[in-house]
């Protein structure tokens, strides 16, 4: 979900990353706090008095994200939900959850834990900073903690928003799902709600923009925008979970694929097997047993001159284990392997013997297929 995340260290067996994009939600958040907001709520004070404030509230914001993405993740474990990793990015946190849960009633916990963690950090940080007055404790350390405190409950309530993928938009889903029994109904509602509540919030920013009040209003908008493309992306995983459900690659591949041989020219293949079949693809296959595959970004790579003096075997790709299937994989697995390698063609064989190939065209072309003749997908 996050390739570019760096990893930075593991947390009662969870993978704690950040997304680059962070970075840039931690610059600004400091200039922010130490340009505007504390010299605001606590005046007279030196440039780097604020600026020590502010890098402990962005450091106080990154553990209550931490601390509300692992809240969901400790839950979804008791629910037997594996979570990949949890990664900070630029418009908050996420706990990457491998699968759906498997009830309502775990979706419906699963989402609820990340606000109820969020009132409980800003109730905590709300007495830390009574206690710290009463301590005189000194008023920098009773600012940032009340910071703190406004900040996660703040972030409380807009996760609870109906607005999927938003935690409240999971507990709407789940509370749609124990009604309905229908997971993909529940999500397409959710993820409808979801999208409204986007263009409200980019309404809003367009508002604050034209008040003058630029940088929260274009803060405002990429929030809703980003949210537009979470529901839809989100409704659309829904889909193709529900697709694939129970399905193997043996289900959508290609059988009997075109093949080529290592002794064949490039010429031969690009003239008489790729653009006579127009495919893009092709294992390599000898006496029957699968070497390899070629494809278009390899004969790409290689001046049209040389097409007639070069042979297949110079050129193609060994086996990999991450390009090789086998027939009973799930679609799911196939799609997580997608997302995770970035891998698009796969052969599929059982051992060395070829028997078919799938690409994710393939697969996108049944759930298009899907959505046509399935009952279940259309939602009239």
């Amino acid at each position: 979900m996050f390739p570019r995340a760096v990893k930075l260290f593991t947390f009662y067996g969870f993978d704690i990353k950040v997304d680059p994009s962070w970075m840039l939600i931690a610059a600004l958040l400091v200039w922010s706090l130490s340009a505007h907001y504390f010299p605001s709520v606590f005046p007279d004070q030196t440039t780097f008095a604020y600026l020590t404030m502010a890098v402990l509230g962005m450091l106080g914001l990154f553990a209550s994200l931490l601390l509300h993405e692992l809240s969901h993740s400790l839950v979804a474990r008791v629910f037997d939900v594996e979570v990949r990793a949890i990664t900070l990015f630029l418009f908050g946190g996420v706990a990457e959850l491998r699968e759906e849960p498997k009830s309502a009633i775990a979706e419906l916990w699963i989402a609820l834990a990340g606000p109820v963690m969020s009132f409980a950090l800003a109730i905590g940080f709300a007495l830390a900073a009574a206690v710290a007055g009463q301590l005189s404790l000194g008023d920098p350390t009773v600012t940032v903690l009340g910071y703190l405190g406004t900040v996660n409950l703040i972030l409380a309530v807009f996760n609870l928003l109906p607005a999927f993928p938003l935690d409240g938009g999971r507990a709407f889903r789940a509370l749609l799902w124990a009604r309905s029994g229908n997971i993909l109904k529940a999500t397409e509602t959710a993820a409808t709600s979801g999208i409204v509540i986007a263009y409200v919030l980019i309404g809003l920013g367009l508002l604050l923009l034209f008040g003058g009040y630029f940088v929260q209003g274009f803060w405002q908008i990429m929030l809703g925008g980003f949210l537009v493309i979470a529901a839809r992306a989100s409704y659309e995983h829904a889909l193709q979970t529900a697709a694939f459900a129970g399905l193997t690659v043996a289900d959508a591949m290609t059988r009997d694929p075109v093949t080529a041989h290592p002794e064949m020219t490039l010429a031969h293949v690009i003239n008489q097997i790729i653009l006579h079949n127009r495919v893009s693809f092709l294992p390599v296959v000898e006496d029957g047993v699968l070497l390899g595959s070629i494809d278009s970004d390899v004969l790409r790579k290689i001046d049209r001159d040389n097409w007639a003096n070069t042979k297949v075997d110079d050129v193609f790709v060994g086996l990999a284990k991450e390009m090789v299937l086998s027939p009973e994989t799930g679609l799911d697995a196939v799609l997580d392997q997608i997302a995770r390698t970035g891998q698009r063609k796969f052969l599929v064989a059982r051992g060395h013997r070829l028997v078919g190939v799938i690409t994710l065209a393939d697969l996108t072309r049944y759930l298009g297929l899907a959505r046509i003749f399935e009952p279940r997908f259309q939602h009239g």
